[in-house]
Parts: structure tokens; sequence; C-alpha cells
């Protein structure tokens, strides 16, 4: 069942089609997808009613909710979509006591879309990724170890 938002994003279910490859583009393994995909609420961007991109927000106590994976189409990366994912995200849960925030390898690209998104950064975890993942997992060549904790007030 979806649930039509507006004209470009839409609250999906889980088995949408299209979703998971998407969603493997942010996250590459899919059994750390499915630790939080099914907790979730799962929102989808569209063009001409084709899903070109993805997240997954979780609530992690009563005023927390995590931005767990945001995902676009490579076509589609770079153009403005992400950023009107995380708008569109921020006006869904705010409320003057909501935090939103986000983990993130540490690559200067991803990590600069997220502080242009207003997001600062608060906290690191020492060696996700190596203790995490069953293979190594690169950003723009670097090898990612540490995850980093950004956080915006709604």
């Amino acid at each position: 069942m979806i649930k039509k938002i507006n004209n470009d994003i839409r609250k999906v279910d889980s088995d949408e089609e299209g979703l998971i490859e998407l969603l493997l583009i942010g996250d590459e393994q899919l059994d750390m997808i499915e630790k939080y995909l099914y907790k979730g609420d799962i929102f989808a961007i569209f063009k001409e009613e084709k899903m070109i991109g993805a997240c997954v927000v979780t609530k992690e106590s009563q005023n927390i909710y995590e931005l767990k994976n945001i995902s676009l189409d490579w076509k589609f990366q770079r153009l403005g979509y992400g950023q009107k994912m995380i708008m569109y995200i921020e006006n869904y849960y705010k409320n003057d006591e909501n935090m939103l925030i986000v983990g993130t390898g540490e690559s200067p690209m991803t990590i600069d879309f997220y502080i242009k998104c207003g997001f600062e950064r608060y906290s690191k975890v020492k060696n996700f990724f190596i203790d995490n993942y069953d293979h190594p997992i690169y950003e723009d060549g670097k090898q990612l170890v540490d995850m980093i904790y950004l956080k915006k007030k709604l």
C-alpha cells in the first residue's frame, strides 16, 4: 500500500519494487539494511512515477529520529534531490523537541552534504565499518573505518 504524500515524495512499504536496489547504493550490505528496514518509515522520491531515491528513518528514542539510509539512483545524484528528501523528512518529523541524527562514513563528500543540509558533527563510533561489515567499504577511493554522527534540531 502506497500513501501518496505529494507529487514527488511518498511513504512506501518495504516491498516496493526497486527499493532494495536503491538502498544498496547507500548501504552496500543487505543484512545491514534489513536491521533497520522493517522498523522504520520508508520514503521514496519519484520522478515521472519512477522511484529515483529512497530513505529509511527510525525512531531511536522519544525525540530522536535517525536517518539510516538515503540513496539516489546514480543518474540523479548531485541534482538537489537528496536535499529535497531531507527537507521533507525534517518537516515530517518537525517538533520543537525532536532531533534528526545521521551516521555516515568519514568521507568529505558525504559529510559536506549533511553540513550543507544544516547538520553538525557530534559523535564518532570507532571502527564501525570494520566491525560491522563483511568486506571493506570504500567511498571516493578511501576505506571507511569510523562512523561519524551528525545531528540537527528540528
